[in-house]
């Protein structure tokens, strides 16, 4: 196992270059890295200050910094130390300017911005808040989208991450012995979803559930045949409604919202 130190700096949070560091290192194995942050650097005094980190700890710069100036300090003082720097944007930006004819603006951040979009986002995650875990029934109609799943489905993080996105979500449990909310089979605007789990997989997840909250494993709640029949009975409510159904078994959260939101906006193609 590799060890590496990699030097993420950035304008701004530093949201996009950790993204795009990530996405790139999951290429790799046996690697294992040491992540250093550094955000908002928007001076030369700043690189200067970031450089005699990475002098102590040399490893790989990752950058998302737009000012030239500041670029020019950290690319500089990089060659010197003879450590490789990248930057994530230049060359996309550079490649858009020659596209687009024009010059782009050096405007740090410039993605966060508090424009209608930003408050959208805002609004569907105190939305996906309201209504998790079955709350609210009396809105769903409101939803963009409806999540329905057993235990354990992941449906609360997955709405969490749909509202971080814009989307209205909203979750209901499958609980046995206890009747679904009659109103989610009265909603007619937002796209209901069904959630499923292999139950091999889904009898572990709990398992390590009660494990952390010291609560006793002798219950149906772990028992394979119980949880088998839950997971069966889902299916069955998930065909005969003809909502469409997702096994999130070896899906991560990112990769269960990415099938979301194609199939909602298939919904609102197949509606205008």
């Amino acid at each position: 196992m590799r060890t590496i130190h990699l030097h993420l700096v950035s304008d701004s949070t530093g949201e996009t270059v950790s993204h795009v560091a990530r996405a790139s290192l999951v290429q790799f194995d046996d690697v294992q890295v040491e992540e250093h942050l550094w955000s908002m650097v928007r001076s030369e005094r700043q690189v200067a200050d970031i450089i005699e980190n990475i002098r102590e700890k040399p490893g790989f710069v990752l950058y998302t910094v737009v000012d030239s100036m500041v670029q020019a300090a950290l690319e500089t003082a990089c060659r010197d130390l003879q450590i490789p720097c990248v930057s994530v944007l230049q060359p996309i930006v550079n490649t858009l300017r020659g596209f687009l004819g024009q010059e782009g603006h050096a405007r740090p951040g410039g993605q966060h911005v508090l424009d209608a979009e930003y408050f959208s986002r805002i609004a569907a995650m105190d939305f996906v808040l309201s209504h998790d875990d079955g709350q609210s029934v009396n809105t769903l109609n409101d939803a963009d989208v409806i999540l329905v799943g057993v235990s354990r489905t992941s449906k609360t993080p997955t709405c969490i991450y749909l509202g971080n996105r814009g989307i209205r979500a909203a979750n209901v449990p499958m609980v046995p012995s206890s009747e679904l909310p009659a109103e989610l089979f009265e909603v007619d605007g937002p796209l209901v979803i069904g959630l499923t789990k292999d139950p091999k997989r889904l009898v572990e997840i709990r398992k390590q559930r009660l494990k952390i909250l010291n609560q006793n494993q002798d219950t149906d709640y772990v028992d394979f045949e119980m949880v088998t029949k839950e997971i069966n009975d889902a299916r069955r409510l998930f065909t005969r409604h003809n909502w469409p159904t997702i096994n999130v078994s070896r899906k991560s959260i990112e990769e269960t919202a990415a099938t979301i939101i194609q199939l909602h906006l298939r919904r609102q193609e197949g509606d205008t």
